[in-house]
């Protein structure tokens, strides 16, 4: 087993370029759309940026009747359409040097035995010196078989000293239960010191900076509290459907395939106290007290502080769309839920008072996401009369995507003999402050993991907190009646609206 190696990347308040130890990334699920879209070429761009050791290799295992160079083929294939910088034909063939595949289906000990012998071999010939990092690609549902093969297999271990270490993608569970048994499960073969469950929005490089701007300034961390903050919005809005994929969307819905991580992981970062140090534990304490010190909400109390709704035809970029009952997979009955908004407390002394509302959803007019802390409105009784006393209040917004960056808005007087005053806007903007791309969350995550940092990645505690509150939503879920409809290419349901102005509050126009 593999000891904490949580080494702090930010401790001098720099981020320093480092290189991993010589390694071999083992990809379960090798020839799906995420290895190609996304894995490959994030460690292509690696690569190509000089943050990979000598001898990298990745071995891709999966089912499919392919050997090494087919694989390869196949991959560069792909290059051209989803690595952020190109591809050189130089760099990729030596980068290609050291990609294999290794056939086999997930649950045949005899595919584990022979992929033993290859990473061997790779330690070897590529001098990896038996570092592994194993992506586990998959479908949950093999999840558990790979583990306990990999176990019976020895694979949980290295050999010559080396380390290995574990990928779970998300999904991670469907419920409380599912999460505990999974966890139990993994524990039982890998050290949790080992294990990386990656959710890629904390890849982001607004997400990264949502603690840098929170506690590198001292103009921010002393207004982000409920003395000052009227409320929160944490929106993360697409414009697509469920792209054929109903089947798994009807077993997942919006809130096991949103909320539960992304939305869940943007509002421990906004609302956690200071962590004592940049290190892993420390940061993702700080992440499960701000989880469990949100009130949960009760089955009996879904109608009140959640809805839920689903998308019906309408037109999104121009072009009409069809209703979520009308996609390939949906059951003409369904009552999953292709937009949610939920209203949370968080009760500590910090956020006492003050409603974090979550929202998300599919066809929607624009694919966007943002953290947006609305201020408390200044006391205005010197523009309590004429046309200035209309002043909206300030908000500062935290841009994920598309366009990264972080806006402020305020009220300032419009030039002129009359007095009034509108709304400004101070925008910063990643790519043109800095001058350059920024790179894709798996660039970021995949070398995390490869150098031992797993501040970025989830805790088996922390899972398990999300979910527990969750899993009673979906309880009352199962019997509340409530679900509304929205056209597909407007921003949601009557019923949304309503919700929100309950509170004296409005959805921010995006």
């Amino acid at each position: 087993m593999e000891a904490t190696t949580a080494t702090n990347p930010l401790r001098t308040g720099l981020r320093m370029q480092r290189t991993p130890e010589p390694c071999t990334v083992v990809i379960f699920g090798s020839t799906g759309d995420l290895t190609h879209r996304k894995l490959v070429p994030a460690l292509y761009n690696l690569q190509r940026e000089r943050l990979l050791p000598p001898g990298f290799s990745i071995v891709g295992f999966a089912r499919r009747d392919w050997d090494d160079a087919y694989f390869r083929e196949s991959l560069r294939k792909e290059m051209e359409q989803y690595s952020r910088s190109g591809v050189q034909d130089s760099l990729w063939e030596s980068f290609a040097e050291g990609i294999f595949f290794n056939r086999s289906s997930f649950d045949d000990p005899a595919g584990y035995q022979e992929l033993a012998r290859r990473l061997n071999e790779i330690d070897e010939q590529r001098g990896t010196g038996g570092n592994r990092l194993l992506y586990l690609s998959t479908p949950p549902g093999a999840y558990v078989d790979i583990i306990q093969q990999l176990g019976a297999a020895g694979l949980n271990r290295s050999p010559n000293g080396g380390w290995t270490r574990i990928i779970i993608e998300k999904p991670f569970g469907r419920d409380l239960a599912s999460a505990q048994a999974l966890n139990a499960e993994i524990h039982k073969v890998f050290d949790e010191s080992q294990v990386y469950r990656i959710d890629h929005y904390l890849g982001k490089e607004t997400v990264q900076n949502i603690m840098v701007f929170r506690f590198a300034n001292g103009i921010f961390e002393p207004i982000w509290n409920r003395r000052y903050v009227d409320h929160v919005q944490i929106t993360v809005a697409e414009n697509i459907g469920v792209e054929g994929r109903g089947n798994y969307y009807e077993r997942a819905g919006a809130m096991r395939d949103m909320v539960q991580n992304h939305l869940m992981q943007l509002l421990t970062l906004t609302a956690m106290e200071p962590p004592v140090g940049y290190d892993a534990d420390a940061v993702r304490d700080e992440k499960v007290k701000a989880l469990r010190a949100i009130r949960p909400i009760a089955p009996a109390e879904v109608d009140r502080y959640t809805v839920r709704s689903q998308y019906a035809g309408g037109t999104v970029n121009g072009q009409a769309v069809p209703g979520y009952l009308e996609e390939a997979g949906v059951a003409v009955d369904s009552r999953t839920e292709s937009y949610v908004a939920i209203q949370f407390f968080i009760e500590n002394w910090r956020w006492a008072g003050v409603p974090f509302f979550l929202r998300t959803a599919k066809r929607m007019p624009k694919r966007v996401s943002e953290i947006a802390i609305q201020f408390r409105s200044a006391p205005l009784m010197l523009f309590d009369s004429g046309p200035q006393n209309n002043i909206e209040p300030n908000v500062l917004t935290i841009k994920v995507q598309p366009d990264e960056g972080i806006s402020l808005k305020f009220g300032s007087k419009v030039p002129g003999q009359v007095s009034q005053i509108r709304p400004v806007t101070m925008d910063f903007r990643y790519n043109a402050s800095f001058g350059v791309e920024s790179p894709e969350a798996y660039e970021r995550l995949q070398l995390d993991a490869m150098l031992g940092d797993s501040t970025l990645f989830t805790r088996s505690d922390e899972v398990e907190a999300s979910w527990s509150l969750i899993t009673p939503i979906h309880q009352g879920w199962e019997t509340a009646q409530a679900l509304s409809t929205y056209e597909a290419g407007t921003w949601g349901s009557q019923a949304a609206d309503e919700f929100i102005e309950r509170t004296g509050r409005k959805w921010r126009r995006l």
